[in-house]
């Protein structure tokens, strides 16, 4: 095996469960399960029935893992809400702004579908979704800045691509707005949140889901709105967590009932306990190790992916400047999803399908994994 650069995992591979005789390099579509997870469970059971003082308990738990994302994003962790996912997130700010006909929103033409289609209730309303053009499967800043104008009220976009990896330059992005008016800036941190830094404060809207870099699992995406945002947007789902009713009312309801504040006002009912305990203690781990550490692990590794697939002759649809690569590394490839089967029967696990096969690397791969994979890979195009 060739391992001419040696790069060791910053966080062991023992510290999951399942990594054993695999090659995992498939992250960004599913993140591996830290054993530690098992206790975070076995606290939850015992709290469960630990009656109103189990409660607390829990709670106090969101209250950390709302601070720990704070850190992670440098926000207030008090405008951070636990929505369910990021389309229900998406979802939630298309219903609540006010929209007039000729409004419109900028988005990219290789965006995750939760960006591009939030919007489909208000485009019959008369707005305008602008997708802006990939170059060569770029999406550069200036061509979604020159897409803004005077009626454009969002702008969304991912801070790395779920397809490519390319990592945008946000305050290039944050500095553009400025100058046109400011219409909101929502940033998708769902390929960076946990791997790569994440201006949060140099957007409206950050949110992200948690079951990939988080290396927390599904059914919990926070979501970060800042002052200005949560005052441009209403909420429009109400349950008992996001209204004054207690202590207030008793048994019986008032016809008028105030809105609670952030982080709780587009928190309907109860959010997912289990999972943000699980969040809390993956990003106690996360920040404990470093994030920038973490983000130059993964950059470095992704080059050397990105490199040795050049000198293989394949389309590397990748940006390969060291700012704008994230943990994500793609080749155009036709049969992706046959190429997927075949590797993982031979123990390495990548992602394929939609045209492209994508490399993840985290805090838990090396370049051994690296060489792993390109061994494998040279084999199966060898047939």
């Amino acid at each position: 095996m060739n391992t001419l650069v040696e790069i060791k995992p910053i966080i062991s591979p023992d510290s999951f469960v399942g990594l054993e005789g695999k090659t995992h390099l498939c992250g960004a579509g599913e993140a591996p399960w830290l054993k530690s997870h098992e206790e975070v469970y076995n606290t939850f059971s015992r709290l469960k029935g630990g009656g109103r003082a189990g409660k607390k308990k829990i709670d106090a738990t969101g209250e950390s893992c709302r601070q720990k994302l704070g850190e992670l994003w440098n926000v207030s962790w008090k405008n951070i809400a636990f929505m369910p996912s990021c389309s229900e997130a998406m979802s939630a700010i298309a219903r609540g702004m006010e929209w007039r006909a000729g409004d419109n929103i900028v988005t990219a033409n290789v965006e995750f579908p939760s960006l591009t289609y939030s919007w489909r209730q208000i485009q019959e309303q008369g707005v305008e979704l602008r997708m802006v053009p990939h170059r060569d499967y770029v999406i550069h800043e200036e061509d979604l800045l020159e897409a803004v104008d005077e009626r454009t009220r969002v702008l969304a976009i991912s801070h790395a691509s779920f397809y490519t990896g390319q990592c945008h330059n946000i305050e290039k992005l944050a500095e553009g707005l400025r100058k046109r008016g400011r219409p909101l800036f929502i940033l998708d941190a769902t390929h960076s949140s946990g791997i790569l830094q994440v201006p949060g404060e140099l957007t409206d809207i950050t949110m992200s889901p948690s079951y990939k870099y988080m290396l927390s699992t599904h059914g919990i995406a926070p979501c970060y709105f800042n002052e200005r945002a949560a005052g441009m947007i209403r909420a429009t789902s109400f349950g008992w967590h996001n209204l004054q009713i207690w202590p207030e009312q008793k048994a019986e309801r008032f016809p008028i009932v105030d809105e609670k504040p952030m982080p709780e006002r587009f928190e309907a009912g109860n959010v997912a306990t289990l999972q943000y305990m699980f969040l809390n203690n993956s990003l106690g781990i996360l920040l404990e190790t470093g994030i920038e550490r973490i983000e130059q692990h993964a950059r470095t590794l992704s080059g050397l992916v990105a490199s040795e697939l050049n000198k293989r002759g394949f389309k590397v649809i990748s940006p390969q400047a060291y700012g704008a690569r994230s943990g994500n590394t793609s080749i155009a490839i036709d049969n992706s999803e046959q190429l997927h089967d075949q590797l993982a029967a031979k123990g390495v696990h990548i992602w394929g399908e939609q045209g492209r096969l994508r490399v993840t690397t985290h805090v838990y791969n090396s370049s051994e994994d690296v060489y792993r994979f390109l061994d494998a890979f040279d084999e199966v195009m060898r047939g």
